[in-house]
């Protein structure tokens, strides 16, 4: 766009049309009103109109359309017909993209491993925090050092396993060539020495160019070998010695040159491990001869089920287990279902509780829950039942802040502070109060009794506060100390004053129940 003129002329909105420059320049000028005449007339003149004499044309072609009708062929310099001219006007054919290979039929579940879940249900035992069964899953699928992979085949093709390793595979030829790779420190021990320093001045380095291998300048005489040794070890499985040649480059860097004279230098020899007496092989290809004739026979085995690590499922050497594992992990990790059915039976067996609260989400406690009767608690009790109906969800600082009113003065506060903790440590202990690991309060799900056989067919109303738990074996409380008292209390290190729950020796606990069920102070217990 112009720019505004500083008089206060209106812009001209033609400019706003964004028209190409050649519409809006002005034509009432001459427009080579600076040509020079004589530049003018020399360009339009006749000496300037002269045309260059024409090359000779290149006769090669007309050889090579003379040689196709010969053979029958059609001439290039031919016009094409109809057919072949709608032919040659459509696009060209693509090309097909290959189709995706062909993954076995496994069945793949992934199982919590032992010591991570033993670990994690310590953990929980030790508190008194509830934790949703489905963070806990996602939580084992994020690691791999946190779960085992159990791989089973649908029809009939079996699995080979190696040994006792975990490298498993569905072709037993693929597995054999990778066997010695997998499981050499196991059968033989490494030594490597130094040779003397290399002797010679050498410019240049040849080094494959996809791992970076130094093989050596080219007229060492020790180039040669190590390019065939390198390949009959990492490339003769997947390409020729000629294509293998061709990813060969000569670099000329001083460093790599003396990168090389160090590595070539080491010496590696492989010695036996269980044979007496123990032999001694100078080169890894003889090495693996040996071992393919010594002990490969005897390691491979058939099997239609087998459970694997989940490390070593990630570098699987047969690339169609490995994307049926990485696969079904993603679906897992979507909707872990098999995983939290793997722990909630685990968590039943180590003593845990299983429940399901709000819409159904399953949860696991060290603690069972029960109902409890409000007719038979005492004020304070059944104020806290009455503040977590009408608040579920809320936190310890939230409930003492609908406990205290902000003129309270400061002694009232901490007795009404003391009487809360410990209120609440009773309840959650004994399973009338769910506290969920990120310290929200609620009260278990309601379910309606049991009904006697002479009321079946009638309604009943639900009980307040009936948990859903399932059978299992509970826990003996331990002992309520002073310091589990004021930890309980205390959320998230909340400097708050509202948070801190002070001792109970400066004031005791009023009774919390009533009646046969009255329970003694906190204060008679010291």
């Amino acid at each position: 766009m112009r720019n505004v003129p500083s008089s206060g002329e209106p812009i001209d909105l033609i400019d706003l049309k964004f028209l190409p420059a050649w519409v809006k320049e002005d034509w009432s000028a001459t427009r080579h009103a600076g040509f020079e005449g004589e530049e003018e007339r020399a360009h339009w003149s006749p000496e300037g109109m002269e045309r260059r004499p024409r090359p000779p044309r290149y006769r090669r072609d007309d050889e090579k359309n003379h040689r196709r009708r010969d053979r029958g062929e059609r001439d290039q310099r031919k016009p094409l017909d109809r057919k072949d001219r709608k032919r040659s006007s459509d696009f060209p054919a693509r090309r097909e993209a290959p189709a995706p290979p062909v993954l076995p039929q496994l069945d793949v579940h992934f199982l919590p491993q032992a010591a991570a879940f033993e670990n994690v249900a310590a953990q929980i035992k030790t508190g008194t925090a509830a934790y949703s069964v489905y963070a806990l899953a996602r939580l084992f699928l994020q690691k791999p050092e946190r779960y085992h992979v159990r791989v089973k085949t649908k029809n009939a093709s079996p699995l080979f396993r190696l040994g006792e390793s975990n490298a498993i595979a569905t072709n037993r030829n693929g597995l054999e060539n990778s066997a010695f790779r997998v499981l050499r420190d196991n059968f033989y021990t490494t030594n490597v020495t130094l040779n003397d320093p290399i002797k010679g001045d050498f410019s240049s380095v040849a080094r494959e160019r996809t791992t970076g291998t130094l093989l050596g300048p080219t007229n060492h005489h020790g180039y040669q070998p190590q390019l065939r040794r390198l390949y009959e070890q990492r490339f003769s499985r997947r390409m020729t010695f000629t294509d293998f040649q061709r990813q060969i480059e000569i670099v000329s860097d001083p460093a790599l040159v003396e990168q090389w004279k160090e590595e070539a230098r080491k010496v590696t020899t492989f010695t036996t491990r269980q044979e007496e007496p123990p032999q001694t092989f100078n080169a890894e290809t003889e090495t693996e001869r040996h071992f393919r004739e010594k002990y490969l026979p005897t390691l491979i085995s058939e099997t239609g089920e087998t459970e694997i690590d989940g490390v070593t499922s990630r570098k699987l050497s047969d690339r169609g287990i490995a994307r049926v594992i990485e696969n079904a992990w993603s679906a897992e990790v979507r909707s872990p279902s098999n995983m939290m059915q793997e722990l909630a039976g685990r968590f039943r067996g180590a003593g845990l509780q299983i429940f399901r609260h709000r819409k159904g989400i399953l949860f696991v406690s060290p603690i069972r829950l029960k109902a409890i009767d409000e007719t038979a608690v005492s004020d304070s009790v059944r104020q806290i039942l009455e503040t977590l109906k009408t608040s579920p969800r809320i936190n310890r600082k939230e409930l003492a802040e609908k406990f205290i009113r902000p003129d309270t003065e400061v002694a009232e506060a901490e007795k009404t502070k003391l009487a809360l903790a410990s209120d609440l440590h009773w309840m959650i202990r004994e399973g009338y109060v769910i506290e969920f690991n990120d310290g929200s309060l609620d009260l278990p799900r309601a379910k309606p009794p049991k009904k006697e056989p002479s009321e079946v067919g009638t309604d009943l109303p639900l009980e307040t506060a009936a948990a859903t738990t399932e059978p299992a074996a509970t826990l003996t409380d331990a002992p309520t100390t002073e310091q589990s008292l004021v930890a309980a209390a205390v959320t998230g290190g909340s400097t708050d004053v509202s948070a801190v729950i002070p001792s109970r020796e400066d004031n005791a606990s009023p009774a919390r129940t009533e009646g046969p069920r009255e329970r003694p102070d906190v204060g008679d217990q010291m």
